[in-house]
């Protein structure tokens, strides 16, 4: 197998920007809901603090932790999208393309809110 820099750094931008949009993004809460309980604490000053704990049955706990640890999520994200690159590219190259300019674009909207 033979993956230039460039290949590789698509196949990264698009792995970091499903990671992302599976575990922190509001669009997908639904997918994560049905594995987390939520738990809401009073500070002393009055705000609520929200904490997602995993559900309690061994299925719903395991896709919770899962979930709730992007590195851990990141590798399956990265294992899926390799692997359907090396064996379906027709289908795969595209969907890796629409990611990977998704990331890059984030990572340059994040830099630009340093600057604002």
């Amino acid at each position: 197998m033979n993956i230039d820099v460039l290949t590789l750094t698509l196949l990264g931008l698009a792995c970091f920007r499903l990671t992302r949009l599976i575990v922190f993004d509001k669009i997908t809460e639904f997918l994560r809901e049905p594995f987390f309980d939520e738990i809401n604490e009073e500070n002393e000053d009055g705000t609520v603090e929200v904490y997602y704990l995993p559900k309690s049955t061994p299925f719903k706990k395991f896709i919770g932790e899962l979930l709730s640890c992007y590195w851990c999520t990141g590798v399956w994200i990265s294992a899926g999208i390799v692997t359907g690159y090396l064996l379906i590219p027709t289908i795969f190259v595209p969907i890796i393309l629409i990611f990977a300019v998704s990331g890059l674009a984030a990572i340059l909207e994040s830099i630009v809110q340093l600057w604002i």
